[in-house]
């Protein structure tokens, strides 16, 4: 949830009302966010969920 919020700024009622599956996917889509961002592409970075 803390990565969600300080990556989106959504409150805690808004995170907590998506399904696990959305938080998940959530979080899957800010890493690649981050890794484009980085440069990165095979390397991992140490936010990356997934």
């Amino acid at each position: 949830m803390a990565f969600i919020a300080y990556y989106f700024h959504w409150s805690h009622k808004e995170i907590m009302e998506l399904e696990h599956r959305e938080r998940k996917k959530w979080c899957e889509e800010i890493s690649k966010i981050n890794r484009n961002v980085n440069g990165e592409k095979e390397k991992k970075n140490i936010f990356d969920v997934f």
